[in-house]
């Protein structure tokens, strides 16, 4: 389960959706500018926004696929 979103401020709110917005996936910016992890920036999005406009922003997510590793010996060529 998510850590519950800290108390913030109108204006930290409204910096951290503008942030969240513009950064891709996996929201690295996001973390290392307000200190806010995937799960609760997830809880505050969903609460902050209207549901279309969340999903909208959550459909960025689910078109970005994870790096991928190369196969490494004895387990792969």
């Amino acid at each position: 389960m998510a850590k519950t979103v800290p108390r913030l401020t109108a204006e930290q709110i409204r910096l951290i959706v503008a942030t969240a917005w513009d950064d891709p996936p996996p929201y690295t910016k996001t973390l290392m500018e307000h200190s806010i992890a995937q799960g609760e920036l997830v809880q505050l999005m969903k609460r902050e926004m209207t549901p279309v406009a969340y999903k909208l922003w959550a459909s960025k997510a689910k078109g970005v696929k994870a790096p991928t590793k190369k196969a490494v010996w004895p387990h792969g060529k």
